[in-house]
């Protein structure tokens, strides 16, 4: 007699991650995730109420990760550097993990609480990283909002198969955030 695996929420959303990477978020399934894991579907509802709470927790834990790579990457860093240095995690991570990124921007609950606190701690980050050039807090504000576009709507192109001239898109990426960080130097009180 085989003896079965004993699964947790963390196990659970690690595999979930392995799918939704490989295949995308709309190919999720309970089955397909139950036989990855080796387990019988029902067992799944031991520790989520359905895909739908599977995607919510999806969510979440990519943000969770999102931020630890972008903190990572800043530790250490500040003003210019940090900037470059977390703008090329978020990329990173995209590449990486291109299904859980789009888990976190397409299926969350936002009454969540605890994808509330998630996304808050990305844009502290940021907002920590910004504090380096002394910006009035509206300016601040203005200054996540158009790195978070910057951001998404850098890797959202490539991920679609956007950028295809022959031209080397990590040195447009990296024009595109000195750009922004000129942006920023124009409105510092620095």
């Amino acid at each position: 007699m085989s003896r079965r695996m004993k699964i947790d929420l963390s196990m659970i959303l690690q595999k979930a991650t392995k799918l939704v990477d490989e295949k995308g978020i709309d190919q999720l399934s309970l089955g397909e995730l139950a036989e990855e894991l080796g387990i019988r579907p029902p067992s799944l509802y031991n520790h989520l109420d359905g895909l739908n709470e599977l995607k919510q927790k999806l969510a979440i834990h990519g943000l969770k990760q999102l931020y630890e790579h972008m903190l990572q990457a800043a530790v250490g860093r500040s003003g210019d550097d940090a900037i470059h240095a977390l703008s090329k995690a978020y990329i990173k991570f995209v590449r990486t993990h291109p299904g859980l990124y789009d888990a976190t921007n397409r299926f969350p609950d936002s009454a969540d609480k605890e994808l509330q606190q998630a996304q808050e701690s990305v844009v502290q980050l940021v907002v920590q990283v910004l504090q380096a050039y002394n910006l009035k807090e509206d300016i601040t504000v203005h200054m996540v909002r158009g790195l978070r576009s910057i951001l998404h709507g850098f890797t959202s192109i490539e991920q679609m198969g956007g950028f295809g001239m022959p031209l080397d898109v990590d040195e447009s990426f990296s024009i595109l955030i000195n750009t922004f960080i000129k942006g920023i130097h124009s409105v510092s009180e620095a």
